[in-house]
């Protein structure tokens, strides 16, 4: 019995991490989805080439917004401004950099109304994604509860705990829809 109850606590915690790492991660990802607006989580994942490793873009550089529209990257070297430009190139976030020959800027384009709604789809399937991630930590502690009344866990207390799962399923899966929804007014916001 002792070690049901705690088992089953252990079970709750490593639920709800799983359940925040969720949220954490559809955080990142919707910060990398453009808006239209500069911001330097755009690029600060990008790998460089730096004297033949990849390295992220900004342990070479210093990354910052010019205005609401210009990336501004200070490379520490001069020598890192090509690669810089090559990597930015490379990922295909629809800019072009151009260089001064001491930094490199990045002209964000206002979007599209199509490329804004291309934009939301993507915004909601990160989300999805995530609602699928916070299900299947839901479905594995369900299972568990499930197991440990069957091996003597009290069975009222094993429904409480189940009701305690769905009520984390739920706060996490209304997190979700408030990240998604203010990333898709970011979006559409002119």
């Amino acid at each position: 019995m002792v070690n049901h109850q705690e088992d089953i606590k252990k079970l709750m915690a490593e639920t709800k991490e799983a359940m925040e790492h969720s949220i954490e991660h559809l955080g990142s990802e919707l910060n990398k989805v453009r808006t239209g607006k500069a911001n330097a989580s755009m690029v600060s994942g990008l790998l460089v080439e730096y004297y033949g490793n990849p390295t992220p873009l900004n342990q070479v550089g210093n990354v910052t917004n010019a205005d609401s529209r210009t990336l501004v990257i200070q490379p520490w070297e001069k020598s890192m401004i090509g690669p810089i430009e090559k990597a930015i190139f490379e990922a295909n976030l629809g800019v072009t950099p151009q260089n001064d020959g001491e930094v490199v800027r990045i002209s964000i384009p206002p979007l599209t109304e199509d490329r804004r709604k291309d934009l939301v789809k993507q915004a909601k399937s990160l989300g999805e994604e995530a609602k699928i991630s916070i299900r299947s930590a839901r479905h594995k502690a369900m299972d568990s509860i499930k197991k440990a009344v069957k091996d003597g866990y009290p069975e009222d207390m094993g429904h409480d705990k189940e009701a305690e799962t769905q009520k984390l399923t739920d706060d996490y899966g209304t997190k979700v829809d408030d990240l998604v929804s203010t990333k898709e007014n970011d979006i559409m916001t002119i």
